[in-house]
């Protein structure tokens, strides 16, 4: 699995791309933790859940229908955010499928069975450019755990801030300035 800090690299940088107005800070906070919700599912090594099983790790946390499920966060949150609730839950929606999606593109590990419960199949991308990070604390704290971040910073993070800054100075040059509030 790409770390705790890159799985949020895909809110962040909607949020950067699509601007404040559309995405205001608490929407982000949400996207965030639903970016990395499907990783809860670590609890089950506690509870002596086998890693393969649909209620292991990478198991139906990580699948699209788990992700349209819990895009429905969004839809209760939409008024909140001042955004349409079809907009709202697919913000949510997006935000936790990015999980599996960037967990497809590991290097280890096993696969992601995204179309559960209609096709139990794990998948793994064709390309899989991400180094596994490693779970226990000590092991991330380590020089393999730098190796993982340093991967993770110019296999995600790079492109996907660069597609954000474009997106947002796009953005920009169409969309009307902000009117001054009167004082």
């Amino acid at each position: 699995m790409p770390t705790i800090f890159t799985h949020v690299a895909v809110p962040v940088c909607a949020t950067i791309a699509l601007g404040t107005r559309r995405v205001p800070a608490s929407a982000l906070l949400v996207g965030m933790l639903a970016a990395i919700a499907p990783d809860f599912d670590g609890l089950a090594f506690k509870l002596g859940i086998a890693y393969g099983g649909m209620a292991g790790h990478r198991g139906f946390t990580h699948t699209l229908m788990f992700a349209l499920v819990f895009g429905l966060l969004g839809w209760w949150l939409a008024p909140r955010w001042r955004m349409r609730r079809a907009v709202g839950w697919a913000w949510v929606a997006l935000c936790t499928l990015s999980h599996p999606l960037l967990d497809m593109l590991t290097n280890g590990g096993i696969g992601i069975a995204l179309f559960w419960p209609f096709d139990s199949t794990r998948y793994f991308s064709p390309w899989r450019p991400i180094e596994v990070s490693p779970v226990a604390i000590k092991r991330f704290l380590s020089p393999r755990g730098a190796q993982v971040l340093f991967n993770e910073i110019f296999i995600v993070w790079a492109p996907l801030l660069g597609a954000a800054v474009i997106a947002m100075a796009i953005r920009r040059t169409v969309e009307p300035p902000i009117a001054p509030s009167p004082s």
